[in-house]
Order: C-alpha cells, then sequence, then structure tokens
C-alpha cells in the first residue's frame, strides 16, 4: 500500500511526540499491507472502525488520537485526516 501523506504524521508526532511511535509503527505496517477494501484492514485491526466512503477509524496511543484513513481502493493509495479525541465533544 502507499502512504501519501507521511509529512501529515510527521507534523502531527512533531506537535504531539506521544504519538510518534505509533504512527511510525501504523506507517511500517500500512506500506507492507496489501489491503483492498476496508473489511480486510478489519481482519488485521479488529478495533478499527469502519465508516462510510471507504474510511477507516485506527485508535493510535490508546484512544487518545485518532487517525481516519480512506482506501483508494482503485489505485490503492491512502489519505488521511487526524483527529484528536477532544473534537468529537
Amino acid at each position: 500500500m502507499r502512504v501519501i501523506a507521511k509529512k501529515a504524521l510527521r507534523e502531527f508526532w512533531e506537535i504531539h511526540p506521544d504519538s510518534e511511535q505509533q504512527l511510525k509503527a501504523w506507517f511500517r505496517e500500512a506500506e507492507s499491507a496489501e489491503w483492498g477494501n476496508p473489511n480486510q484492514v478489519k481482519q488485521m485491526y479488529p478495533t478499527v472502525s469502519i465508516l462510510s466512503d471507504n474510511r477507516i477509524v485506527f485508535n493510535i496511543k490508546g484512544n487518545t488520537y485518532r487517525l481516519i484513513v480512506k482506501i483508494k481502493v482503485m489505485i490503492y493509495l491512502f489519505t488521511l485526516t487526524l483527529i484528536f479525541e477532544a473534537s468529537f465533544f
């Protein structure tokens, strides 16, 4: 899988250094993965949440942060948005 937003991950962990190791681990795993749809991700990560439009929510650092990933199935790219847990309140 090709992840196209490593810069966004890096910028996030520079502001929130407590997330760095988990985001780096997620990046390595995602790059080597061959996910074609959200259900394949769910098989590997049972705690992810699957949203509409091929979006997946990963809990980062014990659900302190959430990483929302969108799978572009046709070209196998990830785009992502990082959301703070607090932004859900």
